[in-house]
């Protein structure tokens, strides 16, 4: 009879060890883009929860309860940094979870390694608006740094779980070369607007545009979180029509009676994109996203 139940134990062994692995390393992301590269790289190791939605303004995001019950089992928590997503800070140290702390083998600054634009060389105070010391922190919207979030994302992963290393490796090789295939389309696809000038509700778009090529001629805000005025709105005008502007690139969560004067103003087109995965219909994940935005530029044109 043991004879018989050895033999079942081997054959369980067998079969369990044929089976694909289970989500055993609990994913928690500050967004929607990052939560898309971690499923790309983790494969079915990982089980991801984006905190932020991807039509939410992620300099505010509201913290909730829910939130800290899900950092708190958390293995691995992947943070956009440069100041931006700063209402996690609360929230982790609610959590109590010493692995996903700074400095722990699950904490994962997205940030790290990313060449910064827009980096202040100068003292900061509250007239100069809503400037990040770091520097601008949009960096996911230039497409070629999504090669850093995933590399950042992988090392994370390789720390709290050793033995998924080579399926790790695997996925984040596999989303490197799915990136490659999409830049050579975007980069030709948006050739032709190379050197055009657009303006942008927020400084939300600085490593696209630069990317890509695209001349700001101003922005919405008259600096970065202070809300138009209507003496700024006027000079705008004017610089887009000196410009020949012909696309403002809003977000879903920014207010829209000063972008419907200006398209009044101007006849420009009024481009309401995504900044993030799922932020609008028909971005359902990184790529998605940019051919979202580089469909609406083009037709702009």
């Amino acid at each position: 009879m043991n004879k018989h139940i050895n033999i079942v134990l081997v054959f369980t062994v067998m079969v369990c060890a044929l089976l694909p692995a289970s989500a055993t390393v609990r994913v928690v992301t500050a967004t929607t883009d990052f939560a898309d590269i971690t499923h790309w790289v983790g494969g079915d190791r990982v089980q991801v929860e984006s905190l932020a939605r991807g039509d939410q303004d992620l300099h505010h995001v509201d913290p909730r309860p829910s939130f800290v019950t899900k950092l708190a089992n958390a293995d691995l928590v992947v943070r956009i940094g440069m100041d931006l997503d700063m209402w996690m800070d609360s929230l982790l140290a609610a959590a109590r979870n010493g692995k996903v702390r700074e400095g722990g083998a699950g904490y994962v600054d997205a940030s790290a390694g990313i060449h910064r634009l827009e980096v202040p060389s100068e003292k900061l105070d509250p007239s100069k608006g809503d400037i990040h010391v770091y520097g601008n922190p949009h960096y996911w919207l230039d497409p070629e740094n999504g090669k850093v979030i995933a590399r950042n994302i992988l090392a994370g992963l390789k720390r709290v779980d050793p033995g998924g290393a080579g399926a790790y490796q695997q996925g984040y090789d596999r989303f490197v070369k799915a990136l490659d295939e999409h830049m050579a389309r975007w980069t030709a696809e948006m050739a032709s607007l190379r050197g055009a000038s657009v303006v942008t509700y927020h400084t939300t778009f600085t490593y696209f545009n630069a990317r890509f090529g695209l001349r700001l001629s101003g922005t919405m805000e008259v600096k970065p979180g202070i809300p138009p005025s209507a003496a700024h709105i006027a000079e705008l005008v004017a610089a887009m029509k000196r410009d020949h502007v012909k696309a403002v690139m809003t977000c879903p969560y920014y207010p829209t009676r000063f972008t419907d004067l200006v398209h009044r103003e101007t006849g420009a087109a009024i481009l309401v994109l995504p900044t993030s995965t799922q932020g609008v219909k028909g971005a359902s994940d990184y790529f998605s996203m940019f051919d979202t935005i580089i469909a609406q530029l083009r037709a702009a044109q």
